[in-house]
């Protein structure tokens, strides 16, 4: 129990930190933060983020990175919504159930297209993540806006809006999707054969080769992975503005790494859990929302996740650190 502790201390200084804020929010906004509306609205906008996160999360393990996660999601919600609208018609083609499930698959396998584009380069070329990632990034943006001429698709079934903005016993469906995106993905990356290997991957890729294990089919795996996280934020993200985009979710990105780092992965790879992320991804929401329940300028948002991200790694660097000159 106490060995547990210690090494999950990093998620309960977390756990700590959510706890405050929750409170400091409740005593700043009595009446309008802690209610059933602002965390059924809070829901709605986490879902996708943390879903993002996770993909995101598992490509750091490796010691990589995934830029273009936002893109390739934007990239594939479009081109599924063309599709959607095309077979729906206005209601004078095909039904809508059958519409919105074809326009689900063509989402993943535009989405796989995209993770399988970046994992070969990676995985199999050799070039290095952030620039693969970077150059895909324009790529899978510039097709978007191509396609799209820099405007917004609409015009799905009615149906398919309640993945987003629907519930069940008061819950969004988005945050019931995320759950099982949760439980997925721990699962596999903590709890599987796969996942061991994106560990060893990312502490040390050359002795994990080294030691029988296939790490280009691992690095490839990851990139894949992140790709399908991408594909379900989409379908939430289009379904809940009922529209597709190619700019939707730009800020989404760069709050992924924060959060993927704040949760504790290491951005060199080899560490790290989807617990932690997820907690990150709950404080990163509870700030936003708290601030935006404020009117307080989006860009000191912007400032206080940093500060906190800066802080909270301060304190797992002096800790750490603490750690190795107790064992010396």
């Amino acid at each position: 129990m106490k060995e547990h502790f210690k090494r999950n201390m990093h998620q309960y200084r977390l756990l700590a930190l959510l706890g405050i804020l929750l409170i400091v929010m409740g005593f700043l906004v009595p009446g309008k933060f802690l209610t059933v509306r602002n965390f059924r609205n809070m829901g709605f906008q986490m879902a996708e983020f943390g879903i993002l996160a996770i993909g995101m999360s598992a490509v750091i393990m490796t010691g990589g990175i995934n830029l273009s996660i936002v893109n390739s999601a934007m990239l594939a919600s479009i081109i599924s919504s063309f599709v959607m609208r095309a077979m729906y018609d206005g209601g004078n083609g095909m039904a809508e159930l059958p519409c919105i499930a074809i326009g689900i698959v063509v989402t993943f396998a535009v989405a796989l297209l995209c993770g399988l584009f970046n994992g070969f380069f990676v995985a199999y070329i050799g070039v290095i993540p952030i620039l693969v990632t970077l150059g895909s990034q324009t790529v899978f943006d510039g097709v978007a806006l191509n396609i799209t001429r820099g405007s917004s698709v609409s015009g799905f079934p009615k149906l398919f809006q309640q993945i987003g903005m629907g519930t069940f016993l008061g819950i969004p469906y988005t945050m019931l999707v995320y759950l099982v995106v949760i439980l997925v993905a721990y699962l596999l990356i903590e709890r599987s054969y796969w996942g061991i290997s994106i560990y060893m991957v990312g502490g040390n890729e050359k002795a994990t080769r080294f030691s029988g294990i296939n790490t280009r089919k691992t690095l490839m795996g990851v990139y894949v992975f992140s790709a399908m996280m991408a594909a379900v934020a989409g379908i939430l993200m289009t379904s809940r503005y009922n529209s597709a985009r190619a700019d939707y979710g730009s800020s989404y990105t760069m709050q992924a790494i924060a959060a993927t780092v704040l949760g504790g992965t290491s951005i060199t790879g080899g560490s790290g859990h989807v617990l932690g992320t997820v907690i990150a991804v709950a404080i990163i929401q509870v700030v936003s929302s708290g601030f935006n329940i404020l009117k307080i300028n989006r860009n000191f948002t912007d400032i206080a996740i940093g500060l906190i991200l800066i802080g909270m790694l301060a304190i797992k660097h002096f800790v750490d650190k603490e750690k190795m000159l107790a064992r010396k």
